[in-house]
């Protein structure tokens, strides 16, 4: 027999080679696990075709490293078949592990399968050299190779569908697996090789046409090494992009979450708002359809919760609510709902079997509210109206049994408060009235029924106008002309102050690119913003649309809150009127001194202007707290560099005082009322000379 050797540094390398197709192989099959639909095939095509060439390589390397003295060739054609059935086998395997389970007869079958194609590679690799005579096998270890095969088999597939989940130090893990698996791979490669004996005065038929030995090893190496490579890179940039992705689809996932826990609950005591609580009305209605049985609605209203609000502030005001909240939630069964719909108002939905059940529920929740409360070291004591509406019986829909429950609970406070009372069709009629004119108030947009007046503003001391104030009007079909006073409660219990308020942002704003087109460039427009619209979270993207569509300037816009609002939750507030200051907005405390104020808020707050209420201005000459108050006022926002607005200006009287006392401008009936822009510019002009020259941007 011919003396066979082989080349420790081919050895050493196509072990290297097998550990790394080993690697791959596991890496692949994590990929291929966590893919789904059509990605599945792709990485599985990629994988075996990758996985293959890495296998074969270590096969042919290994072919290469051994060394007899005849001159030895390779048939292209059965090299490449070699290579086909190494790809073929490693998809199989791939294919494989990629099942939900892999019962031991599966992978004992699986085994015999791709042990067999390994075989056949290395064999038909062996074959290539297309020796005269033939090789001859050693049985025993040609045996012994089929069965390393076999076993190298059943290890890598159970390895690889153990290993394909991600989990802690999984990439370790696959280290060491693949350490084993390319040792058995190259056990069995030189198992057969040691099986292969050459006799005297061999040759090899491939010599000439076929692939030449020399220098193909190194090609090999460099061709396999290069396609793992980027298959385990793509492979691993890949996973980290899955998990990327994974991580933002949990962030993306919690903030949903967070946002409909927003969008549905109130955010000082965390129960249902208003528009959860219709979602359950609607629910408990189909529920009473089907099953039977009715419901009450129980509208829950707070007495002396203002007194406790303005005599501790709202501080201890919002923990009271929380402690009225967690209280009457102790009592509640999980098929019942307790909502807050506003300031001191809860509502709460009982189901119940009979509507006897009702008067001692409602008669439980006014006890458990005329207990005191201890909250921040005071002793509080408050009670509760409750009015009552009944499914079936008192409303058709979630809106007429609110409205209801709601006149019924204004009947409790008018029969002297701490008590319950069940709605009567004598409360209808206000009730009705109320339910029409919210059906009125959803149309009034659609119809283009509001309007806007404008209130001048003055100059103290020129007597100059400086700009207006919008006014919000309803042109109701019916009964003409109404005040905000008649409809702005129910827009704002109803949440139509959202849209309501847009309108009139950008109508104010179109009306004064006008003016400013016209030449009043130095003009500021003034905009009331209720308190449901300051708690608004796209307020300050419908001020910057308002903004930019009427390619008004930022400082041309006043925005007017009440301190009682931008106190309510000072830390909110901050964060909103520090963004629109930065946008260039002028921002003005609304009836300043009758709310509760905090000096220290005050000062931090980004406002340009206070405006002193109506009600300390009407009594001025006659009283002299309210003319103390209003010089204190003065004094305070000039210290801190604010300009000072007096509103509710009636006589020449007060505009002497307010105007010695030091306040910027004006604005009252004695000066100018409201009226619609055509007519208040009409007033402006008659009292003023014409404007010459172009208009200066603000």
């Amino acid at each position: 027999m011919v003396a066979a050797t082989y080349s420790p540094a081919l050895v050493l390398m196509s072990l290297c080679v097998a550990i790394l197709a080993s690697y791959t192989a596991l890496d692949l099959s994590g990929r291929i696990a966590t893919a789904r639909g059509r990605t599945v095939y792709l990485w599985m095509g990629g994988g075996a075709l990758a996985m293959g060439i890495g296998v074969w390589s270590m096969h042919f390397i290994g072919m290469l490293a051994l060394e007899v003295p005849i001159a030895l060739g390779y048939d292209v054609g059965l090299t490449l078949w070699s290579l086909l059935v190494a790809i073929l086998s490693c998809g199989f395997a791939l294919w494989l592990v990629s099942q939900p389970s892999l019962p031991a007869l599966q992978l004992f079958l699986g085994s015999l399968i791709m042990g067999a194609g390994i075989s056949a590679m290395h064999y038909s690799g062996m074959a290539a050299l297309k020796m005269q005579p033939g090789i001859d096998y050693d049985p025993a270890l040609f045996g012994l190779s089929l069965v390393i095969a076999v076993g190298a088999s059943a290890a890598a597939l159970s390895i690889a569908f153990r290993l394909r989940k991600h989990s802690p130090y999984v990439r370790l893990m696959r280290g060491g697996a693949s350490v084993v698996m390319g040792l058995a791979i190259v056990g069995m490669h030189y198992t057969g090789m040691a099986a292969a004996n050459f006799p005297e005065g061999s040759f090899c038929g491939a010599l000439v046409g076929g692939l030449s030995g020399k220098g193909l090893d190194n090609l090999v190496l460099v061709s396999s090494l290069a396609v793992l490579v980027i298959a385990l890179l793509t492979s691993i940039f890949d996973a980290r992009l899955d998990a990327r992705t994974a991580a933002l689809a949990d962030s993306l996932t919690l903030a949903n979450q967070e946002l409909t826990q927003l969008a549905l609950h109130d955010t000082l005591t965390g129960l249902p708002n208003r528009i959860l609580l219709a979602d359950r009305i609607s629910q408990a209605m189909g529920k009473v359809a089907e099953q039977g049985g009715c419901f009450s609605l129980m509208f829950i209203d707070l007495d002396g919760f203002k007194p406790v609000n303005d005599a501790f502030g709202h501080h201890v005001g919002d923990r009271l609510l929380q402690e009225v909240a967690v209280r009457l939630r102790e009592q509640l069964r999980s098929q019942d709902t307790l909502a807050r719909i506003g300031g001191d108002e809860f509502v709460l939905l009982v189901r119940l079997t009979e509507p006897d059940d009702v008067p001692q529920v409602a008669a439980r929740q006014v006890g458990l509210l005329s207990k005191g409360f201890r909250v921040d070291e005071h002793d509080l004591q408050i009670s509760a109206s409750v009015g009552i509406a009944l499914f079936p019986g008192n409303g058709k829909t979630a809106e007429e049994l609110l409205m209801n429950a709601d006149a019924a609970m204004y009947h409790a406070k008018g029969g002297g408060k701490n008590g319950y009372s069940f709605f009567d069709v004598s409360m209808n009629t206000n009730a009705r009235k109320q339910l029409q004119l919210l059906q009125d108030l959803r149309q009034a947009l659609v119809h283009k029924q509001f309007r806007l007046h404008y209130q001048p503003k003055f100059d103290a001391s020129s007597g100059k106008p400086v700009g207006a104030e919008a006014l919000l009007r309803w042109e109701h079909p019916q009964q003409g002309l109404l005040q905000p006073n008649d409809f702005i409660e129910l827009a704002e219990k109803t949440g139509l102050i959202i849209p309501i308020g847009e309108w009139v942002l950008n109508e104010a704003c179109r009306q004064m690119r006008i003016w400013f087109d016209q030449g009043y460039s130095d003009w500021r427009i003034a905009v009331n913003l209720s308190a449901l619209q300051f708690c608004y979270g796209g307020l300050v993207d419908s001020v910057v649309l308002a903004l930019e569509r009427n390619q008004l300037p930022a400082n041309s816009l006043t925005l007017e809150i009440t301190e009682t609002t931008a106190m309510s939750d000072a830390d909110a507030s901050m964060t909103v009127l520090q963004k629109l200051s930065q946008m260039g907005v002028d921002l003005s405390i609304d009836d300043f001194g009758t709310g509760y104020s905090s000096l220290m808020y005050l000062k931090r707050l980004p406002a340009n202007e206070l405006k002193i209420d109506r009600g300390f201005v009407r009594d001025l000459e006659h009283d002299g707290d309210d003319a103390a108050i209003v010089s204190a006022i003065v004094a305070l926002g000039q210290a801190l560099g604010l300009r000072i607005v007096a509103e509710g200006v009636e006589t020449d009287t007060q505009q002497s005082f307010l105007t010695t006392l030091g306040c910027d401008s004006l604005q009252g009936f004695l000066l100018g009322q409201p009226l619609p822009a055509d007519q208040f510019m009409a007033d402006i002009q008659r009292a003023q000379p014409p404007v010459t020259g172009k208009p200066t941007a603000a």
